[in-house]
């Protein structure tokens, strides 16, 4: 009877260890949601990239795809970027 109780402790927690893993979502597949979730605000001029968990660099991590081996950044181009109003007011 013991026996049966140490098996079946460990099957359920295998079962729930492998629950917990986090989902593989392909990163072409979530770069694209992402992509339409920003074009839905109206974002402009912005590039998502792919690239290995740790290599990030300056740019923001917006997703981690293929098990958290990967990320999504997302970085703005200049054309974005607000222009510092003009410093002269019209008399």
């Amino acid at each position: 009877m013991k026996l049966q109780l140490a098996v079946a402790a460990v099957l359920l927690s295998c079962a729930y260890a492998t629950a917990q893993e986090p989902a593989r979502k392909p990163c072409e597949d979530l770069k694209a949601e992402i992509a339409k979730k920003l074009d839905a605000k109206g974002v402009t001029s912005y590039s998502l990239d792919v690239v290995d968990k740790g290599k990030e660099a300056d740019a923001k991590v917006v997703g981690t795809c293929d098990g958290g081996t990967k990320s999504i950044t997302y970085t703005r181009s200049a054309a974005s970027q607000p222009k510092p109003a003009d410093e002269k007011k019209p008399q």
